[in-house]
């Protein structure tokens, strides 16, 4: 079983704030992202200070969560870049869906919005690279079985959908639809099956 993992979603981008599906699109975080990010450094610093053990520290490699990362290391007190990046922890793709709102879709796209809508968990998007969170849990839970020591992570909503899954045994249909803030830290606890926002 994995040790402690913190949790961290990546800071606003401007993709976020307009409801824009932003997938693997590489994105760069907002004024609003970053002071996210700096806060959840501040808050993950007092945290740490009272954990009396080392720490290693993964982000995806996307440029939203490698700033996000780095500005919270600099809030903590520690080297920005002194953090390794797991290509694992990439955000589920949307395929030819990224860049479009769900109200640009409706539009275009009523009856596979339709279908998704009936099972979100399972539901591949049109687009060569798509996936489902079901294929993005895989991917994530192969990263989970790496986890050998204390870790702070980096990462996107739909990686932290697949850890309540897979943690926290949340049927796939609530999975699917939590709310993922950005200005929160996640806590897991594998061997004790504990998830949830501190």
């Amino acid at each position: 079983m994995p040790p402690i993992i913190y949790v961290i979603r990546h800071g606003q981008t401007d993709w976020n704030a307009e409801r824009r599906l932003q997938g693997q699109k590489d994105i760069d975080l907002n004024a609003i992202g970053r002071a996210q990010a700096r806060q959840n450094g501040v808050e993950l610093g007092e945290i740490l200070s009272f954990e009396n053990r080392p720490f290693d520290f993964v982000a995806s490699p996307l440029r939203r969560t490698r700033e996000t990362m780095e500005i919270a290391r600099d809030a903590m007190g520690l080297p920005p870049k002194d953090y390794c990046t797991d290509e694992r922890l990439v955000e589920v793709s949307f395929g030819a869906w990224e860049g479009f709102t769900i109200k640009d879709l409706k539009a275009t796209e009523a009856e596979r919005l339709a279908e998704r809508n009936a099972g979100k968990w399972d539901f591949i998007p049109p687009g060569e690279d798509a996936e489902s969170y079901e294929i993005l849990s895989w991917r994530v839970g192969s990263w989970l079985t790496s986890v050998d020591r204390p870790t702070v992570c980096v990462t996107h909503g739909g990686v932290i959908r697949s850890l309540f899954r897979l943690i926290g045994e949340v049927p796939k249909e609530d999975a699917a639809e939590a709310d993922i803030p950005q200005d929160r830290i996640l806590k897991i606890d594998p061997e004790q099956k504990l998830i949830g926002w501190i």
